[in-house]
């Protein structure tokens, strides 16, 4: 059989060995004092599942949007049709929405510079619509959050702290608008059942009866939601 490559990390957080697959790779995650001798058995048990997840990225990676003047991007649900100007000289990059169509100023031709000057756009939206939908979600519930930070995560869509403090991944806004509710919700429970005990999952399904929908959506689909 092909040797699956993947890297070793040691975290102080860590109290299980545990393997991360994304679109960089595979991590075997350690507790600081485990031996390295466990990792091979750990990637060998978990080897179907590591190259079902990879061939997933593989496909993923085919469907992603193509960054070009004409091509479309998604937004909550809607498709967003790109209209891409090259201005040389330009040191900042410029991304405006009308309508459907997202005007996109650059400084130098080619998909990063698009990338790049995209994902500002997307961070600083993912602000505006999670504020949002967050305010309302804990004014049903009659709770509060202390500070909402935007992110690019590796491997999550989203958390919340023991303080309160909430993080949402830009990344969401690919998906459809249902499912950036969907994990509001969920992120809104943990403010009062911060693990997944099944008082939480109750909790959940009261607020949000199609969560285990919309879990689903989200592992089939998550690794598509990139630019």
């Amino acid at each position: 059989m092909d040797e699956i490559e993947y890297t070793v990390r040691r975290s102080s957080r860590a109290r299980h060995a545990r393997i991360v697959v994304d679109v960089g790779g595979v991590e075997v995650v350690l507790p600081e004092r485990m031996a390295l001798r466990h990792v091979p058995p750990l990637v060998a048990e978990k080897r179907r599942w590591i190259e079902r997840t990879l061939r997933r990225f593989r496909e993923a990676e085919q469907a992603l949007p193509v960054l070009a003047d004409g091509e479309v991007v998604p937004y909550l649900g809607r498709s967003m049709l790109l209209r891409i100007r090259v201005e040389p000289g330009r040191v900042r990059p410029f991304v405006s929405r009308r309508g459907d169509v997202l005007h996109v100023k650059v400084g130098e031709a080619g998909p990063d510079a698009v990338r790049d000057a995209l994902e500002r756009w997307y961070r600083k939206r993912a602000r505006v619509e999670v504020a949002a939908r967050l305010d309302a979600a804990v004014r049903r519930a009659g709770t509060r959050y202390t500070k909402l930070t935007i992110r690019s995560q590796r491997t999550r869509w989203a958390s919340c702290s023991s303080s309160g403090a909430m993080s949402f991944n830009w990344r969401l806004l690919l998906a459809p608008e249902e499912i950036v509710d969907y994990v509001v919700e969920h992120e809104v429970a943990h403010l009062e059942v911060l693990d997944h005990s099944p008082r939480f999952w109750k909790l959940l399904a009261s607020r949000c009866p199609r969560y285990r929908d919309h879990e689903r959506w989200l592992r089939v689909n998550g690794t598509a939601l990139r630019l």
